[in-house]
């Protein structure tokens, strides 16, 4: 059954990805949006062999993209996951128990996103990686335009909590994880608010230890062997290496 809602998909590159993501949406959502900034792979092929209707937009910011990438959906009712997140069989069954007598009143939803391991085919046991708002209808909420942080601004309502999960299969190898945080550290330093020296270097020297303990204790990546371990060494360094790119920036 189509519902009457609108899953947006910012990409780039995502050939390898997208159509596993897009394969899980295809059976239920009424509208998938795909907003392209320049793909050079066969990302917007699959989209479109897909079914999804594909614009292309520059990349402006994390925040920005979903923004416009949000404006272009025809339901109220929106979804919004990356290029490497699929919508979970038992996450569709609550969605679309929530439309089985009509349209839901506007609110707003959080979604567990769990990350994936390469190589593996779950999240670890009792991942707690992220829980946010992605699922909501326009009047209640709408993307904010900052270049980094891609969050929901609701309009005055509490959000619910949706019980299933997306899976995030964010790094295709381990290798990949290094590449990639440090891709994300090079944008997030130049685009970090300016901070002084003194407090960039006080920083420098508790980031890693704290990050560390952030990933491998609290958010349960300690479940997760040796690639838990490796993973969150990795964000610990990518957030140090963060900090240092804007110290040499100063």
């Amino acid at each position: 059954m189509s519902l009457p809602l609108s899953v947006f998909i910012i990409a780039k590159n995502e050939e390898a990805r997208l159509a596993r993501v897009l394969k899980a949406l295809k059976p239920w959502a009424g509208e998938i949006i795909v907003v392209d900034s320049g793909s050079t792979d066969g990302t917007v092929a699959i989209a479109e062999q897909l079914g999804a209707t594909v614009h292309q937009h520059e990349w402006q910011g994390y925040g920005q993209q979903k923004s416009f990438a949000e404006r272009q959906c025809k339901f109220d009712w929106v979804l919004n996951v990356d290029a490497d997140e699929v919508v979970t069989p038992e996450l569709a069954g609550e969605i679309m128990a929530l439309f089985a007598n009509g349209e839901p009143q506007p609110a707003a939803y959080r979604v567990k996103i769990l990350t994936v391991y390469p190589g593996d085919k779950a999240p670890r046991p009792f991942a707690n990686d992220y829980n946010v708002v992605r699922f909501y209808h326009k009047k209640a909420g709408a993307y904010s335009n900052h270049p980094v942080f891609d969050r929901v601004i609701l309009r005055g309502v509490t959000p619910h909590q949706l019980q299933h999960s997306i899976h995030h299969y964010s790094f295709l190898s381990i290798a990949h994880v290094i590449d990639k945080g440090n891709q994300f550290s090079n944008f997030r330093s130049a685009h970090s608010d300016k901070r002084s020296r003194g407090f960039l270097k006080v920083r420098l020297l508790f980031e890693f230890p704290l990050s560390f303990i952030k990933f491998y204790i609290f958010r349960r990546h300690f479940t997760g062997g040796w690639k838990g371990f490796y993973f969150s060494m990795c964000h610990a360094f990518s957030r140090t290496t963060r900090i240092a790119k804007m110290l040499e920036a100063e």
